[in-house]
């Protein structure tokens, strides 16, 4: 392993998952993007996409030179899109559209 490279997570990046976590879980990701929209149910009835959700917020999430997040509400932002696409079957307007390279599981 090349010793430049950390082998934790920085405490930022940590956070920023641990945020994402909890937003997501209490239902309040993306918000106001989500409100009114019930994503809860759909993503415990197919654990799949919660995985892509969060696939996505990690695959967006950018870190410093020191590993802290530098994008953290961009990658939350992208991840609510998808949601929103995923529960209502379209994106928010204006939205781009979400880029194989975003959802992908590694």
């Amino acid at each position: 392993m090349d010793s430049s490279q950390p082998s934790h997570l920085s405490p930022g990046a940590s956070g920023a998952l641990r945020r994402f976590a909890g937003w997501l879980a209490r239902g309040s990701v993306g918000h106001p993007m989500l409100e009114g929209v019930d994503y809860w149910e759909e993503l415990c009835e197919s654990p799949s996409q919660m995985e892509i959700c969060f696939a996505i917020f990690a695959n967006v999430l950018e870190l410093d030179e020191q590993g802290e997040p530098v994008n953290e509400k961009h990658a939350e932002h992208r991840a609510a899109a998808w949601l929103y696409r995923y529960c209502t079957g379209e994106l928010p307007p204006g939205e781009p559209d979400i880029e194989p390279w975003e959802c992908r599981l590694h």
